[in-house]
């Protein structure tokens, strides 16, 4: 087996990739796939004190995990190494981490930290990660204002080194959405390209296991997370969810295989009609 990789980013921190991770590792249990996660680098947590993995493998576990690196400063993870006086992550132990755990698994998640370009050593950021392991990339966003030039600013930056973005989450959805975020629920496909694949609840991450895994294939789009992992594991083209989003949108044909689409390739997808804001009608929830 080579299972396919996706690297799990965030428009910022704080937006909920751990929570939106264990969704996606219950989502995969539920569809019957075997997943494992990567932690590349773990701040702001003390030597065996329980980090990132050990919540998601609270609320979805059981499931394979590796961190490969941990510095006790809650900063970007480069910062961390030299305030620390540590050896930084070495992104080869990334790498092979990740192609073995790929080996056994039909999906692998790489959880980052903080934004794409959020330093994990000097020079490396989860995109150098996605890059040498065919991954594709899961971008959390918030719901709120300021998602949709967050998002768009990170899909740009996704699509500029050549990756494939794999879908757009929301990462905390609240009960009582205001204005900003139903309209948010619309636009942000529609400015980025890439369709949202899964819409967490707020709160989620307080459940208990069993509620978590009962609830959480709910908010992935399972045939979504089933056709990711059907891609071949070197596909480094826009992923078939968002070609057919762009398809359905413009009424052409979805870019061609073989190259991932440019920035105005993406704009240019994305449907010009601005729809009502209220409304969330064919959006996943």
């Amino acid at each position: 087996m080579t299972g396919q990789v996706l690297a799990v980013t965030g428009t910022s921190t704080d937006v909920g990739k751990t929570i939106v991770t264990a969704a996606l590792v219950a989502a995969a249990a539920d569809a019957e796939l075997a997943a494992a996660v990567c932690k590349p680098a773990q701040t702001g947590v003390a030597p065996g004190e329980p980090g990132d993995l050990a919540v998601i493998d609270e609320l979805a576990g059981p499931v394979s995990t590796v961190e490969c690196a941990r510095f006790p400063d809650p900063l970007a993870p480069d910062t961390a190494a030299r305030r620390a006086g540590m050896a930084p992550l070495d992104p080869d132990t990334v790498s092979a981490a990740i192609t073995a755990m790929s080996a056994d698994h039909d999906v692998t998640f790489v959880e980052g930290a903080g934004g794409v370009l959020v330093r994990l050593a000097d020079g490396l950021t989860l995109l150098d990660v996605a890059a040498a392991t065919d991954a594709g990339v899961l971008i959390v966003v918030p719901p709120g204002l300021g998602a949709l030039n967050h998002a768009e600013l990170t899909v740009g930056a996704i699509v500029a080194r050549g990756l494939r973005p794999a879908g757009l989450v929301v990462g905390s959805w609240p009960a009582d959405p205001d204005l900003a975020m139903t309209c948010n629920r619309i636009d942000l496909p529609r400015v980025t390209g890439v369709p949202i694949v899964g819409v967490i609840p707020a709160g989620a991450g307080a459940l208990d296991r069993a509620e978590f895994r009962r609830r959480a294939p709910s908010w992935i789009d399972t045939d979504w997370l089933r056709r990711e992992c059907a891609l071949p594991p070197t596909a480094t083209y826009f992923s078939s969810t968002a070609t057919e989003f762009a398809s359905t949108a413009t009424g052409s044909p979805p870019t061609a295989t073989g190259s991932p689409p440019t920035a105005t390739e993406i704009s240019a997808a994305a449907p010009s009609a601005h729809p009502e804001c209220p409304s969330t009608e064919g959006v996943h929830s």
